[in-house]
């Protein structure tokens, strides 16, 4: 249908990530992987699902201007045939369609400059990292 279906993921910049990685799971109790606190939930159709809580050290340009402290990520359904909305709709594309064992990614930047990540994901490639359930 090419729409947004979820969210995906919030990161953040952080001066000490692997401090923030251990404080979230000592004083919050969320189990962290290599990327910050994975949550795994099922999806409507029973199928699982994952978001990613992201710990990204505060010197990335990942999230584009260096002002820009949070980026959100979105679940797509269809990310090809959304990235043709997004160009009908003079949507500024940050970069080209990049594909990984767990998903299809694109940047895009919404009307005030704020980079958006969009994810098409492969959940189940996420079955065996270590999670935060979400009830």
């Amino acid at each position: 249908m090419a729409k947004v279906i979820g969210v995906g993921g919030i990161f953040f910049k952080f001066t000490d990530p692997k401090k923030m990685k251990e404080w979230y799971s000592e004083v919050l109790g969320m189990t962290s992987n290599d990327y910050g606190v994975l949550f795994r939930f099922n999806l409507p159709d029973s199928k699982p699902g994952s978001m990613q809580l992201g710990t990204f050290d505060e010197t990335t340009n990942y999230f584009g201007t260096e002002s820009q402290k949070a980026m959100i990520n979105f679940r797509v359904d269809d990310l090809e045939a959304l990235l043709l909305k997004l160009k009908a709709n003079d949507v500024t594309i940050v970069n080209e369609i990049e594909s990984y064992d767990y998903g299809k990614f694109l940047h895009i930047e919404d009307p005030e400059g704020n980079r958006i990540e969009l994810w098409e994901p492969v959940d189940q490639v996420f079955s065996s990292e270590p999670f935060t359930p979400m009830n």
